[in-house]
């Protein structure tokens, strides 16, 4: 068959954008011709190291909803078991392939070399690809200063018109091939992936939830109700940040037209939150600015300060002791059983994980945030990278966040409930000890059923001296007027240069132009 003899199409590649509403990509090219949807399963993106069972099964729950969204429009799914340029070719041998859409997508270093991989084949097949934004980050952004103003108008902008019932998908079969996806075990009480379970929180929240917003995002307990928990249907484009941003502000107008039938914690709650969509996309522009960001320092003067190579025994028993929850600080550990358990825990807490790990523990932040990556089921490689760097100090313009393990259980759970929660092994120790039950007299170890080392680690090093040490590597790398022109340039590209979108909390009203000491919270 010759290409002039082959029914023409367009093709639609699914990335992080699984859903059929405000779908640009989708709108356009179903209004131009007979249109192939197709997902790719990698095996570059999937076994690269960051991703874990739980991500996959999350994605196939997506797909199933999606799937029967775009039959009744008259389309069907090709979910393809490798690359994307396999597929490519595949079709192209069928049908001649005119256009290609897709939405940007700021990944991790893994998707940059897909993109890549895929603007080659079009490039050799004359194949037009077209890619809309879905969010806030710019391409090819030259200038943070008007980065605020460019995001607002994204913010603005009109949803892409509803999709309707077009002509059949051109007939296409994938190879009967079971996709290659990370090995291991689903997370048995992790969120369910789809637009329906998407729009049910994202209601619940807007209409409800996020008059606890403010005051409960902090604590390990109440943040599972009082967060959105819309982060993984973000992450993965269930939902698009366009249209949550602008459903929030329909929230904030009604709540502010009927403010007898809201208390002023909701309308509190839910302009914090409209500010943790700017950040989520603020910090996603510095990946997509700077794509190595996930594998080095942002500041060269922190560069070899800690064993990145794991190459002691020490370390590699820190990171393991770190990684499955026994360090033996009760705080830290429950976090990481929750982890295990749901993929989720609020961000208080996972940035004194990485903290833990990067000063107490001083642990190269890679190992660590590799760790995390599959262990959050909202990992999303913009925001991961930059917030793994920026709470382990490699930034060169924030502050060194220490948190100390012990005082961040008596601010964030001070009855132990989310401790006893997750740590059945010190469901019986006293408040008192609680935190530190290293410090128990053995009799009583013996008396409430924790012994030290032989039902609940002792602590892996000491707070105080970790701390210090810590303080003085981090100091004797980045002296004041040693590396001045190398931290002016990450301002210029890095930094924030608008006070009007920064949390109350913690974020202080200068920018990081003025202040390289902000710390931003989700």
């Amino acid at each position: 068959m010759t290409n002039a003899v082959k029914s023409p199409i367009n093709i639609v590649w699914l990335k992080r954008d699984l859903r059929l509403h405000d779908h640009a990509p989708l709108a356009v090219s179903c209004a131009e011709r007979a249109t192939l949807v197709v997902f790719c399963w990698d095996p570059e993106f999937w076994l690269g190291g960051d991703h874990a069972r739980q991500h996959a099964v999350f994605v196939q729950e997506c797909l199933a909803e999606m799937r029967k969204g775009l039959r009744r429009l008259g389309l069907e799914l090709l979910e393809w078991p490798g690359s994307m340029t396999e597929a490519l070719s595949a079709i192209a041998a069928r049908y001649h392939v005119c256009r290609l859409f897709s939405h940007e997508e700021t990944g991790n270093l893994a998707s940059f070399k897909i993109d890549r991989t895929v603007a080659d084949w079009c490039r050799h097949h004359r194949v037009t690809w077209v890619e809309y934004p879905q969010n806030g980050v710019v391409r090819k952004l030259k200038s943070r200063d008007q980065w605020t103003t460019l995001w607002e108008q994204r913010m603005r902008e009109p949803l892409a018109p509803a999709l309707r019932p077009v002509e059949p998908s051109p007939a296409m079969i994938a190879p009967d091939l079971m996709p290659t996806v990370p090995a291991g075990n689903d997370k048995p009480r992790r969120q369910r992936g789809g637009r329906a379970q998407a729009e049910f929180v994202l209601d619940s929240f807007l209409s409800g939830r996020a008059q606890r917003y403010r005051g409960g995002i902090s604590s390990p307990l109440r943040a599972v109700s009082a967060c959105s928990r819309l982060s993984p249907y973000l992450a993965w484009g269930v939902l698009g940040m366009r249209e949550t941003v602008q459903a929030t502000r329909r929230a904030v107008q009604v709540t502010q037209e009927q403010p007898h039938d809201f208390g002023p914690a909701m309308l509190s709650g839910l302009r914090a939150f409209e500010q943790r969509l700017h950040w989520h996309c603020h910090f996603m522009q510095k990946l997509e600015s700077e794509p190595e960001l996930e594998i080095r320092n942002l500041h060269s003067a922190f560069d070899g300060i800690r064993d990145e190579a794991l190459s002691t025994v020490e370390s590699q028993r820190r990171l393991e002791a770190w990684a499955k929850g026994q360090t033996g600080w009760p705080l830290v550990d429950a976090c990481m059983a929750m982890l295990r358990e749901t993929g989720w825990i609020n961000f208080r807490m996972r940035a004194m994980l990485m903290s833990n790990a990067s000063y107490l523990l001083w642990l190269h932040w890679r190992h660590t945030s590799l760790h995390l990556a599959r262990e959050f089921l909202d990992y999303e490689a913009g925001i991961h990278w930059p917030q793994s760097q920026m709470q382990s100090g490699t930034t060169g313009i924030n502050t060194l966040r220490m948190y100390n393990p012990v005082k961040q259980a008596m601010d964030q759970d001070p009855d132990g409930a989310f401790v006893r929660r997750w740590l059945p092994s010190l469901r019986r120790v006293p408040d008192s000890w609680l935190f530190e039950p290293w410090r128990m007299p053995s009799c009583l170890q013996q008396r409430h059923g924790c012994v030290i080392d032989r039902d609940y680690p002792a602590p892996c090093v000491d707070i105080g001296l970790a701390m210090r040490e810590a303080r003085a590597m981090m100091s004797k790398a980045i002296r004041p007027g040693h590396h001045a022109a190398e931290t002016a340039d990450i301002v210029r590209r890095h930094a924030s240069r608008k006070s009007a979108y920064t949390s109350r909390d913690k974020v202080p009203a200068k920018s990081e132009q003025s202040d390289h000491r902000q710390q931003t919270l989700f």
